[in-house]
């Protein structure tokens, strides 16, 4: 089997894909690595057997996922995997920006970056396994819908037949990646300023203004601000967190996101797993799935508001990626619990760096 099938048919490509399938198992995300073509390239291949091409504002098609019922939301970037069971609620838009808000699934969506889209009906021994699934120009996964037994599998059929593109040929032409972005060097940074400016915070929705205004990358601002506000931690600190969180049954807040989506578990979180590289939260409604050796860095991080310093741990990859923020449970016009502080507090400092 070639190594790559990037300039392969969609048939062939197709084929490889069965082929790992049926050899090793093999999920459409780790396929499409070892095949060399985006995920998006690689479900499109189905196009007109298992994959339905859908051709549709995703605004229009994003509201009308209420009608699905009880789903699990998706999202994933890189180095984790964030899984959550409930309704789709509250949902709006404003321009190219869209909200969730339910008790549930809370997910803020920046629509720009989604720009394919496929509904998937693909066997398994349990029977069919429903999806829809939406990727970037550059054909990576930004965010998926996929049925539960209790979903509403007719609303799921209407919704296909509704924004269903008249084009149902396999394949995609996706974007080349763009190279990284590279922060600026420090010494164009004008330090005191930024710090200042982060230093006068009263919310923390003022954080990625101040990113922008001077510049900066997230973990680059972590690295220039004042010690006050943001402290090196290692690694080991989030499977800490997370055991310690479970043990004390303390609600906390879990961010993943990519450029498409950021995702939001709000809640306590029970069975906490090592499975090789893998850390994972196995709760009912709730799974995580965090690659511990793809974490680079990890910054607990104090941002000042009106109600007071808000605090959390915050993830990168090796590239200054952010691949995950935990913050303790609460509500804007609220001070930060004091017990999430204290669990801060007690994690294991020493970094070695």
């Amino acid at each position: 089997m070639p190594t790559s099938l990037s300039d392969g048919s969609p048939t062939e490509l197709r084929h490889a894909w069965h082929e790992l399938k049926s050899q090793r198992g093999m999920r459409a995300r780790d396929a499409a690595l070892a095949l060399g073509v985006s995920e998006a390239e690689l479900v499109a291949s189905e196009c007109g057997e298992t994959a339905t091409r859908i051709e549709a504002d995703f605004r229009h098609l994003f509201m009308q996922l209420p009608r699905l019922g009880r789903v699990m939301a998706l999202t994933r970037n890189e180095s984790c995997v964030h899984e959550r069971v409930g309704r789709f609620q509250d949902v709006s838009y404003d321009g190219q920006t869209g909200l969730v808000l339910g008790p549930d699934i809370d997910l803020r969506v920046f629509f720009s970056h989604w720009r394919f889209g496929y509904a998937v009906e693909e066997p398994s021994p349990q029977g069919l396994k429903r999806s829809i699934q939406c990727f970037d120009a550059h054909g990576g996964a930004v965010h998926k819908i996929h049925l539960r037994p209790e979903s509403d599998v007719a609303a799921f059929h209407e919704l296909v037949a509704l924004f269903r593109s008249d084009r149902q040929t396999p394949g995609e032409v996706v974007e080349p990646l763009p190279p990284r972005h590279e922060d600026l060097p420090d010494d164009r940074i004008d330090v005191s300023a930024m710090r200042a400016d982060w230093a006068a915070m009263t919310d923390t929705h003022e954080f990625f203004p101040l990113l922008k205004r001077h510049g900066l990358g997230r973990e680059q601002a972590l690295r220039l601000a004042d010690p006050e506000f943001a402290q090196r931690m290692p690694v080991a600190s989030v499977r800490a967190l997370l055991d310690e969180a479970a043990r004390t049954a303390l609600p906390i807040m879990v961010f993943v996101g990519n450029a498409g989506v950021i995702q939001i578990h709000t809640g306590a979180v029970h069975n906490i797993r090592v499975m090789g590289p893998w850390l994972n939260v196995m709760d009912p409604d709730f799974n995580l799935h965090l690659r511990e050796d793809q974490v680079h860095s990890v910054w607990m991080v104090r941002k000042p508001t009106r109600d007071g310093i808000v605090s959390s741990l915050e993830l990168f990859d090796p590239h200054g990626a952010n691949i995950a923020l935990f913050f303790g449970k609460r509500k804007p016009g609220l001070p930060e619990a004091g017990d999430w502080r204290e669990l801060l507090r007690a994690l294991p400092a020493d970094c070695g760096v």
